[in-house]
């Protein structure tokens, strides 16, 4: 190893809820993913579950690109390519817009999803049941924020069962929700984290999976023991040299503080669009928020594929200086950390515009 490298797995882990956990590191999130099941596959086996080889993960979510990877969640940008994974098993994803159970609450909702999780579990085996994995916040799913009653109850059917329960933070971690990681939001501690984008802002690549002590602690002894994994370029001296830089960055200028503020401001600002009669919802977290555009906003009727919102919308943004990952009924924010509130302003001030043109073009104001 090198000087960067372990000083950053020290600043990792001064940063993470456990402070002895253990990084290992990868060179993108789709490794950092499948590196994180791996090792909650091997921690089972080597702890009395030698069954388990199951990872359960929610419909619609995106965990990445490679052949495992994208065996999870199911995401609509996924590129399937053959069977998926053997063990890979699906659970509803949570929203209250448009919820999967009945429920009057956002909190009764996120429990119905949440058991979702168990309910899988007890007709799997849990002694096949090796992981389940989430993101804090789904972006690809919609980036519908669950209340934290929703993650405590993901945290009890964990322990419950002896599942590991992993956190895709590869979008959340290192400041996007506000915190320096999105789980900290609810409150509740995962076994692994798998993180990667905001890890070095993409200077570099690296990503890694994070491991607490009591995972980390069942691959020291002998060589039966060994977690046996490695990444080509994972650890690369000049991309941790580049992370500890862009923490450092992170902590002068109170990046994570300044997501959570601009975060709060962005959403008074979005909460204004409602005053068109397209806007269904405003939702989201920290500085990952989306406005979502329907048809009706009594019935949450989408709007059909021939009103052209994929292609307008998008053009509509560009004409006013603005990029969306997702554009066309939803319209997704997800800018630098460093944004300030001028900068929320011409933001909200051109989504606004766009959204007013649209109205106008499809006769509705």
């Amino acid at each position: 190893t090198t000087i960067p490298t372990i000083e950053l797995s020290g600043k990792i882990a001064q940063l993470y809820h456990d402070k002895d956990a253990r990084v290992f590191f990868v060179s993108g999130g789709s490794e950092a993913v499948e590196t994180a099941v791996k090792m909650a596959k091997k921690y089972q086996m080597l702890t009395g579950k030698p069954r388990a080889y199951k990872v359960i993960s929610r419909r619609g979510s995106y965990h990445g690109a490679t052949a495992m990877a994208v065996s999870l969640g199911r995401a609509a940008a996924a590129d399937p390519a053959g069977p998926e994974m053997v063990g890979a098993v699906h659970v509803a994803n949570y929203s209250f817009y448009r919820p999967p159970f009945d429920g009057r609450t956002p909190e009764e909702v996120a429990l119905k999803c949440a058991n979702d999780f168990e309910t899988a579990i007890v007709h799997q085996g849990p002694e096949t049941v090796a992981a389940m994995i989430a993101e804090p916040v789904s972006q690809m799913a919609g980036i519908h924020v669950p209340p934290p009653v929703y993650w405590q109850r993901l945290r009890e059917i964990a322990d419950r069962y002896n599942v590991v329960l992993i956190a895709d933070e590869v979008i959340t971690g290192f400041g996007r929700l506000g915190e320096w990681f999105g789980m900290m939001a609810f409150g509740v501690e995962p076994d692994i984290s798998a993180v990667a984008k905001a890890l070095t802002s993409g200077y570099a690549p690296l990503a890694a999976a994070i491991a607490t002590k009591r995972i980390a602690d069942a691959f020291i002894g002998g060589e039966e023991q060994t977690f046996r994994h490695i990444i080509t370029f994972g650890g690369l001296p000049g991309s941790t040299a580049a992370a500890l830089a862009n923490l450092a960055i992170y902590e002068r200028e109170d990046l994570v503080g300044n997501a959570k503020r601009m975060g709060e401001y962005l959403a008074g600002r979005l909460q204004e669009l409602y005053e068109h009669p397209i806007v269904g919802d405003v939702r989201g977290l920290g500085l990952l928020q989306v406005v979502e555009l329907v048809a009706d906003r009594e019935t949450k009727e989408r709007f059909p594929a021939e009103a052209g919102l994929a292609k307008r919308v998008p053009a509509l943004l560009a004409e006013r200086g603005l990029h969306s990952f997702r554009a066309g009924d939803l319209i997704s924010f997800c800018p630098p950390l460093c944004i300030t509130k001028d900068e929320v302003d011409f933001m909200a001030s051109g989504v606004d515009a766009a959204i007013g043109t649209i109205e106008r073009e499809l006769g509705v104001r």
